[in-house]
C-alpha cells in the first residue's frame, strides 16, 4: 500500500499529514554507489525475511523496476507506529486501515519501504506523521 500525501488529507475530518520526509536523495546515493562498485550486492540487498514476506503478501506493486536486479517491479510496504500499537509497529495494508488506526487521539508515525522480493533490495522511501483529531 502506498500512502501519498494527498491521500492523507482525506483520511478523516480534522486529520492531515503533520510532517513528511522523503528519502529519495539517500536512495539515489546508495544506488549510485552500488553501480560504481563501491557497494556490493550483499551491502544493499539485505531485507529482513519478515519484510520480504510482507512485500510478497501485502505490498503494493509499483511501476518501477528494481534498481539493483532490474528484473521485477518494486513493492511498497507501509508500517505505522504509535503508543497504542505493538513495539514492532503495524503493517498497514490500506488507507481504510490507516483511517481506523487514526480514529483515536494519539499521533502515528508511518513509514513506507520499497522492497524487491527477488533480490532483497529495500530502502525507506518516506515517513510522515498523522496527527490525531483536534490537533
Amino acid at each position: 500500500m502506498s500512502f501519498r500525501p494527498e491521500a492523507q488529507r482525506g483520511v478523516g475530518a480534522g486529520r492531515e499529514a503533520a510532517g513528511h520526509v522523503d528519502y529519495r536523495l539517500a536512495r539515489n546515493l546508495v544506488i549510485s554507489e552500488f553501480h560504481k562498485g563501491r557497494l556490493s550486492r550483499p551491502d544493499v540487498c539485505d531485507a529482513h525475511p519478515e519484510l520480504l514476506r510482507a512485500a510478497t503478501n501485502v505490498g503494493q506493486e509499483t511501476r518501477e523496476d528494481c534498481p539493483i536486479c532490474e528484473s521485477v517491479k518494486l513493492r511498497l510496504v507501509s508500517y505505522a507506529f504509535g503508543s497504542r500499537l505493538p513495539p514492532s509497529g503495524k503493517c498497514v495494508t490500506s488507507n481504510r486501515e490507516l483511517a481506523k488506526l487514526t480514529q483515536g487521539r494519539r499521533s502515528l508515525t508511518c513509514y513506507v519501504v520499497e522492497v524487491c522480493p527477488n533480490c532483497s533490495w529495500n530502502h525507506l522511501t518516506r515517513s510522515f506523521a498523522v496527527a490525531p483529531r483536534g490537533r
